[in-house]
């Protein structure tokens, strides 16, 4: 008798947007919902990434909150706290993926050396300079905003980061394998003005009293994700699964910038 596929994403399994939803957030967090289905249901609702992030990004504002407010923490101390939870609820996928892409863009070449380059499990400077680049800038955003007492700026951003992965993935030529071709095929103009339309309607709701801020950061997440595409098609002609994780990154922090030149016009 042939051994069943224990591979339980790629099993087949009724179609549910309910399933695809805790499927996707299965897939790409360390939460043990335990909800599996196949790569192609959960790539369909792409489009609702942010609205799960959304939902990461409260939990981190809570955690923020009983940090700074209850243990009397430093700032510093809570954004990093905060940045680490943010990276490692996703399993450290994304991260991954932008120490890879540093990695392919810092080298010299064609775009299949680049990406030869971006699947080798040998971590160069390109990716450990990236990765502190982006991680100390991140860093340092989080406490100007919890420092300034704009904690609900932390929900947006995180939101955000998912709104870059979506826009990187509208404006990205997928390439011809891994999983991350299945979220871009998947993801139309249409559902990527529904997820944004919805990312504004929230982040509105977490800024009303100062809506420009809640939009400024959807902005930032956008243009991260565009300039992340950008970048790769520059560098590569396509992007991956890499390139979406670095666009999450990039997103959240262009959505944290964005938000601070918001801010600072009302100081």
């Amino acid at each position: 008798m042939k051994e069943k596929n224990n591979d339980d994403y790629f099993e087949k399994q009724e179609p549910s947007i309910l399933r695809s939803i805790g499927g996707l957030l299965t897939f790409t967090t360390i939460i043990p919902i335990n909800i599996y289905t196949t790569i192609d249901e959960m790539a369909k609702m792409t489009w609702f990434w942010p609205v799960i992030n959304c939902l990461i990004g409260i939990t981190g504002a809570i955690i923020t909150y009983l940090l700074t407010n209850i243990l009397n923490f430093d700032s510093l101390l809570a954004a990093t706290i905060i940045y680490g939870f943010f990276i490692s609820i996703n399993g450290f996928n994304h991260l991954d993926g932008l120490i890879d892409f540093g990695d392919g863009i810092m080298v010299h070449g064609t775009p299949e050396k680049k990406l030869n380059i971006m699947k080798d499990p040998i971590t160069g400077v390109g990716g450990i300079s990236t990765f502190f680049i982006i991680a100390t800038t991140t860093i340092a955003c989080l406490n100007s905003v919890i420092s300034l007492n704009y904690i609900t700026t932390i929900i947006i951003a995180e939101m955000s980061a998912k709104i870059g992965l979506i826009t990187c993935c509208i404006c990205s030529k997928p390439a011809k394998e891994g999983i991350g071709k299945f979220f871009i095929e998947y993801l139309t103009i249409k559902k990527f003005f529904a997820g944004v339309v919805i990312a504004l309607i929230l982040a509105f709701l977490f800024t009303y009293t100062n809506p420009q801020i809640g939009t400024f950061g959807v902005i930032g997440g956008m243009f991260g994700g565009a300039l992340t595409a950008a970048i790769a098609q520059k560098h590569l002609k396509v992007s991956n699964g890499d390139v979406l994780g670095s666009s999450n990154e990039i997103g959240r922090l262009c959505s944290l910038l964005a938000m601070l030149i918001s801010i600072t016009t009302l100081i």
